[in-house]
């Protein structure tokens, strides 16, 4: 289970590709997400199958439900994501109105 995930973390999704849609698309099945998704992949190297990592920013943080940026917001369980770079707020040392001349 994924803990301390907030929102602005990078998280990555696995995915299983389910079949090529057309040239340039692929249809793939998001773990723990009810719906149809497809993505670009112009490269035509992925088969039925294989599995893909989605990476994405939280936008929301629920109890058990995660919903990351894949364009379009997917809303997942919090246990199909996996952290990759935690979100640091930029820190304030520089004032941000100029000092009077």
């Amino acid at each position: 289970m994924a803990k301390g995930i907030k929102v602005g973390d990078e998280v990555a999704i696995t995915a299983v590709v389910r079949k090529r849609v057309t040239e340039d698309r692929v249809s793939i099945s998001i773990p723990h997400y009810g719906f149809p998704h497809s993505i670009v992949d112009r490269t035509s190297t992925l088969k039925k199958g294989q599995p893909i990592e989605l990476t994405g920013n939280v936008l929301r943080v629920d109890e058990n439900t995660v919903t990351v940026n894949l364009s379009p917001p997917v809303t997942v369980d919090i246990a199909a994501v996996r952290l990759v770079t935690s979100y640091v707020p930029p820190t304030g040392k520089k004032p941000l109105v100029d000092k009077p001349t």
